[in-house]
């Protein structure tokens, strides 16, 4: 073979010694070079469509919240507004209250909008003292156990950054919260401290709402604080020329296509019959419900359903300790009168347009769509209206007698009597309806008026250990009579009640999956866990249940599992009791069970925890985790005295120690709570 092995190639001719390149050669060169332009024009190519990446944080991850990039102080000049209300909203009061602030602000002759802190580039707040006369409001719910709402987790962080300067920025801040839980309105208070820190001038004091307690009389008082200091600051007065001012204009639309028409999807026309992951609140799953049965014996009062949802199709992936939402309907039935009593057709299709053409939010639901889907998954009917709602349907009241007795409930004046005749009472809109005769108002006021109707959140009470294929739920059905004698139920549960599944029955639920990262089982198996969770407060503690078995059964060695779990009475309420007893036999848990109604004197998972007390105080001190669900207005505060007590009695500490020896519980996450008022 030649030394080149170019030339015993076929087809290729020996080159003179003179020659300084050979075919190849300059194939080759050819090659470089068009290679070489390719790259140039590429490069420049990049350089001229390159867009810049901001970096995607941890907590961004988890909660897949990620910055839409949206200019706020351009979407104000743009649109000739200059004020901005901000809301951290989980079950959409915050979002309602920041509604009703920026309509309230144009009798002052103010030009406001409320925005969603998701969809903007929360950088461009540092911006927002150029926009002269300037006001920024944030109405910021508190969410669980002192967290932001998922829709303020990015604003959070931004303001938490000690290199955040937010210097010029005139501000005010109303908290939502709830006192039965432990860090009561952090977010609220957390919000106003910051925006301080940060530099930012504080336009009004900072005002808390109590849920439970009236936070609707708490909104209004410190609205009335606020508008005083805005006429003091810049020098407005309140107007009444404008009093009932619409947010939206009715378009009804003739012979439209049904493909068109929204039928009770949350965000995308026709989702629901062509789904595509990823699943979440403006796009849940449409899970066919397995199984649902009541757990409770026929003797017992109460409800309590086990539902089996199949998420196989969607491959929706879970936790023990996470939350899957459900969207509900609303009663059909009441949904029918309210259509009867209004005099409309139900099923015309029709539109709210947003009237402000800068805003961005163009409908208050997602529109086209029928009177009957709004009133049925659009917007809530069955919680007692707000006192500004109320204000605003007076004036169709065509009896005067009606139309003072309305507005009195809407005045300061009538506080007590609005408290009595419609929360107390229960009363929602279709009730308030028929008891005030010659109140008719328009049906797309009443629904630009009427809150959004909200998921309802479940803790899942299996482990996809075991259940890989199907999320589960316990949920008590909630029924009763109001103080007025009136029937009133929950809208999910009541809603859930009505769907047995069967060969000839099939129904499918609009469901998405909440991470829950402050409720999760330690890494290491081997970690020790008390649960205590009474009534349905069992449900996560089924799924940590399950998963710690499913580590067992593999021959792996796992850490105690103690449960204590209570209920009225054992023969009627005792949910999943068989389970749980073969999972004792097992030796996969120690269960302790208290049934307040079975004994003389009522015992609760507080007394169990005090005749445990020296064991738990052992599994403590080994590093155990200690988890607490149900009732926080009750329960967690009796269980949180009894976790003091026996740290107090058996680690020889005072009570300001076994605080401290608690607190350290918490910030380790060793302590975690999934409760509800």
């Amino acid at each position: 073979m030649s030394e080149d092995p170019v030339s015993d190639l076929p087809g290729v001719d020996d080159v003179g010694e003179e020659s300084m390149f050979n075919t190849a050669d300059i194939v080759v060169f050819v090659l470089f070079v068009v290679g070489l332009v390719v790259f140039f024009f590429y490069k420049k190519y990049q350089e001229s469509t390159t867009v810049t990446i901001k970096p995607i944080s941890l907590q961004q991850l988890k909660t897949g919240i990620i910055e839409s990039g949206l200019d706020i102080v351009k979407r104000m000049n743009d649109s000739g507004k200059r004020m901005v209300v901000f809301y951290g909203s989980q079950t959409g009061t915050a979002e309602e209250f920041a509604t009703r602030l920026c309509k309230e602000a144009r009798y002052y002759g103010i030009s406001a909008m409320s925005a969603d802190p998701i969809e903007y580039d929360i950088e461009t707040l540092k911006e927002l003292k150029e926009v002269e006369d300037h006001i920024a409001v944030f109405l910021m719910a508190t969410y669980g156990e002192g967290e932001p709402t998922d829709n303020a987790v990015q604003f959070h962080e931004f303001i938490k950054n000690e290199e955040t300067e937010l210097h010029g920025l005139n501000y005010a801040v109303f908290g939502l919260g709830n006192t039965t839980y432990e860090h009561y309105n952090k977010m609220g208070k957390d919000t106003d401290e910051l925006l301080e820190k940060r530099g930012a001038t504080r336009l009004s004091e900072l005002g808390l709402g109590d849920d439970d307690g009236n936070i609707e009389d708490d909104y209004m008082n410190w609205r009335e604080s606020f508008w005083a200091d805005v006429c003091k600051r810049f020098g407005v007065f309140k107007s009444e020329d404008n009093l009932h001012i619409r947010n939206y204009k009715l378009v009804e639309h003739e012979n439209m296509h049904t493909s068109k028409v929204f039928k009770g999807e949350m965000g995308y026309l026709g989702s629901y019959g062509n789904q595509k992951p990823p699943y979440d609140t403006k796009n849940p799953f449409m899970a066919d419900l397995t199984v649902n049965y009541n757990l409770c014996s026929e003797e017992s009062d109460r409800v309590v359903f086990h539902c089996e949802v199949d998420v196989s199709k969607a491959r929706i992936k879970y936790e023990p300790g996470d939350h899957i939402a459900i969207y509900p309907e609303n009663n059909s039935s009441m949904v029918e009168q309210l259509g009867k009593r209004l005099a409309i057709d139900l099923d015309q299709v029709i539109s709210l347009d947003c009237i402000d053409e800068f805003s961005s939010k163009k409908n208050p639901f997602p529109c086209p769509t029928t009177f009957r889907t709004a009133l049925t998954h659009y917007v809530d009917i069955c919680t007692p209206p707000r006192s500004n709602v109320i204000k605003d349907l007076a004036q169709y009241a065509t009896d005067e007698n009606e139309k003072a007795f309305l507005l009195k409930l809407s005045s300061n004046e009538g506080k007590s009597q609005y408290n009595d005749w419609v929360m107390k009472d229960q009363r929602h809109i279709l009730q308030i309806l028929e008891d005030t005769p010659s109140l008719q108002p328009p049906i797309d006021y009443l629904l630009e008026l009427l809150p959004r109707l909200q998921a309802r959140y479940y803790s899942i009470a299996s482990s996809p250990k075991i259940h890989a294929r199907s999320i589960h739920v316990c949920a008590a059905l909630v029924r009763y009579k109001t103080r007025a004698g009136r029937p009133a139920e929950g809208v999910c549960t009541g809603w859930l009640e009505k769907m047995i599944p069967s060969e000839t029955d099939q129904f499918k639920i609009p469901v998405f999956v909440r991470r829950n990262q402050k409720f999760r089982l330690p890494r290491r198996a081997t970690v020790p866990i008390i649960m205590i969770g009474p009534g349905t407060g069992l449900a996560p503690f089924r799924g940590f249940i399950q998963h710690r078995a499913a580590i067992v059964r593999e021959g792996r060695e796992c850490g105690e599992n103690l449960l204590f779990f209570g209920c009225r009475h054992e023969k009627m309420d005792f949910i999943y009791e068989d389970e749980l007893k073969e999972f004792e036999k097992e030796g996969i848990i120690q269960l302790y069970t208290a049934f307040s109604r079975d004994t003389d004197k009522k015992v609760y998972v507080q007394h169990l925890m005090e005749q445990e007390a020296l064991k738990l105080w052992e599994l403590l001190e080994k590093g155990a985790h200690v988890y607490v669900c149900g009732d926080a207005k009750k329960m967690a505060r009796d269980v949180h005295k009894q976790l003091l007590d026996i740290i107090q009695e058996y680690g020889k500490m005072d009570k300001t120690e076994a605080e401290t020896y608690v607190i350290g519980l918490e910030n380790s996450f060793r302590y975690q709570k999934d409760v509800w008022s």
